[in-house]
């Protein structure tokens, strides 16, 4: 469902989760928000419930100094206690919790927002509707699909090596390996670097200069239900919890 959504208003409804979470300082909201980013990624996105605890893990440790202060030495940092004040925090929750819980769950919904969006379909959509202009939109494409590109490079590197010493494939690069591959993994990316400024030459990708676009998909009927559906789990979830407390 979600994949097919629009990536326009899914953007701003992701965009929105996230401002809420930044404004609503309470753990009963940044709670319910991580759950249901995480739900929707196992349920809707099909995740596999183990990798969606390793995407968390990033954002755990980011967020790991509020959580370890707060809960294991029973202590606040300047910053917590400013931002629950300011936010409006109250004082039955420890706000390094709540700073926590925030990381993670705005980290869950980009999360969900990037593992259901298309990159093509998100950068041909913001140039259509949003008049992002063609150089933009193609160096945007291009740096979304370097990462994994970078990613299966560095496996078929690794593959290669295994290979020529005979030996299994580790599942983790060991440090002497990691750096080995670090010059090969640049000279690649210069390559593939040189490739892209080729490409936005003979595009004629320049500034001003007028352009076709292809059809893209238009928002749907049920584009608008899944926008104003989320919209309202938002506004309900918010409103509970303002109500509620906690």
């Amino acid at each position: 469902m979600l994949k097919g959504f629009h990536p326009l208003p899914k953007l701003a409804l992701c965009l929105a989760f996230i401002l809420a979470s930044l404004l609503i300082f309470r753990l009963s909201f940044q709670l319910a928000l991580l759950v249901l980013a995480a739900g929707l990624l196992v349920i809707d996105a099909r995740i596999p419930l183990r990798r969606v605890l390793l995407l968390m893990v990033p954002f755990a440790l980011f967020g790991f100094g509020f959580f370890t202060t707060s809960v294991l030495f029973r202590a606040e940092s300047g910053f917590a206690l400013q931002m629950a004040q300011e936010q409006g925090g109250g004082p039955e929750v420890a706000p390094g919790l709540v700073l926590f819980f925030r990381v993670l769950a705005c980290g869950m919904i980009s999360a969900l927002f990037a593992l259901t969006t298309d990159p093509g379909r998100l950068v041909r959509a913001l140039m259509e509707h949003v008049r992002l202009p063609a150089p933009a939109g193609f160096a945007l494409m291009q740096a979304m699909h370097m990462v994994p590109d970078l990613r299966d490079e560095m496996v078929q590197m690794r593959m290669a090596r295994a290979i020529r010493l005979g030996r299994p494939l580790r599942r983790f690069p060991s440090l002497a390996e990691a750096v080995s591959l670090a010059i090969p993994l640049l000279a690649y990316a210069i390559r593939r670097a040189t490739r892209a400024a080729l490409s936005f030459e003979a595009r004629g990708l320049q500034i001003g200069m007028s352009r076709t676009h292809l059809p893209q998909p238009p928002m749907t009927r049920t584009d608008m239900i899944l926008a104003s559906v989320g919209t309202g789990i938002l506004v309900g979830i918010s409103t509970a919890t303002l109500l509620v407390g906690g």
